[in-house]
């Protein structure tokens, strides 16, 4: 790839609408007062000091396109994705609750069905949530609790590790979103052990940082958890694994079912990245943190700058954060 391909790829994710929706975090935040928090979660969720560990609160709404495009799915990841974020920061799932709007019980159903399969998958109970099924418009937000021991969390990256990305391969897209889909026809005791890989790693002190790949992809989570480690972060283009037949801006972009991003000390890299591979999940390091606040993709002599985060901050949310 050569420096006009790479400028040209990294001008395409920087303006992508999946990256541009996390600047509305800091706004919200500061207008509810939630930052200068104790605890620096910045994160996929909160983390509460609960005993000799952390609670975890999360919550995930949906895009109203999505939601009444694939209903069924939608409901899916309403708890897949919770359970996903309590996975990145070390933890493991407890309960949800889910609030959702539809038009009528034939609208609502698919989005409990898929709800109520994700739920029988993963082994994470549906213990309640808010109904509103008498209005025109379908929306879909669902909650979290968890517990993690150690956590992993998106403040932790230091210059000189190593950004290891975990990513099952094992799907496909389903179109026309950048959802890659890895999960509906698995096993669910390997959706279930798969998961348990994050809270492993922490426990055994092989990472401190990891952030759960998000509606930005590759690159905006790298951009997240760059920023609130206030660190930089170089992503060689030509060390991230493709699954077949995706091109690699696509894939930067994706959203993957089960991905997660990881800050690993270079002597723990080969620990990290067996523990994936072992289970079926490719893994690879993928680039390196540094000193800084640029977030670019390099391609051997090649580098282009997607994100400088001192110059233009993402999430706002300065040293003390929110969930994200």
């Amino acid at each position: 790839m050569g420096t006009s391909d790479i400028e040209a790829l990294a001008a395409k994710l920087a303006a992508s609408s999946g990256i541009a929706a996390k600047q509305d975090i800091g706004t919200i935040a500061a207008r509810l007062g939630l930052q200068g928090q104790r605890i620096a979660v910045g994160d996929d969720c909160a983390a509460l000091p609960d005993g000799n560990g952390h609670l975890l609160f999360a919550i995930e709404g949906f895009m109203n396109e999505f939601v009444a495009a694939d209903p069924w799915f939608a409901g899916w990841c309403g708890v897949m994705v919770n359970i996903s974020d309590i996975a990145a920061m070390g933890g493991r799932p407890i309960a949800v609750v889910d609030a959702v709007w539809a038009n009528g019980e034939a609208g609502a159903t698919p989005v409990l069905e898929g709800m109520r399969a994700a739920s029988s998958a993963f082994g994470v109970p549906i213990v309640g949530g808010h109904t509103n099924i008498r209005t025109e418009r379908g929306q879909l937000s669902v909650a979290i609790i968890g517990r993690a021991k150690k956590l992993l969390t998106s403040f932790d990256a230091r210059p000189g590790d190593v950004l290891v990305a975990a990513i099952d391969h094992r799907g496909r897209y389903r179109e026309p979103f950048n959802n890659w889909e890895a999960a509906t026809d698995a096993p669910p005791v390997r959706l279930r052990a798969d998961l348990e890989l994050l809270p492993e790693i922490a426990e055994a002190g092989l990472a401190l940082s990891a952030k759960d790949i998000s509606q930005g992809g590759i690159v905006g989570t790298a951009i997240m958890m760059a920023e609130c480690s206030r660190v930089g972060i170089d992503i060689d283009v030509s060390a991230i694994p493709l699954p077949a037949g995706v091109s690699l801006d696509r894939w930067l972009a994706t959203f993957p079912s089960f991905g997660y991003l990881l800050s690993v000390a270079p002597g723990d890299v080969a620990d990290v990245v067996t523990l994936f591979t072992a289970r079926g999940i490719t893994a690879a390091a993928i680039g390196s943190v540094t000193a800084g606040s640029e977030i670019a993709l390099i391609d051997g002599e090649s580098r282009a700058v997607v994100r400088d985060h001192a110059e233009t901050p993402l999430l706002q949310l300065g040293r003390q954060g929110v969930a994200a």
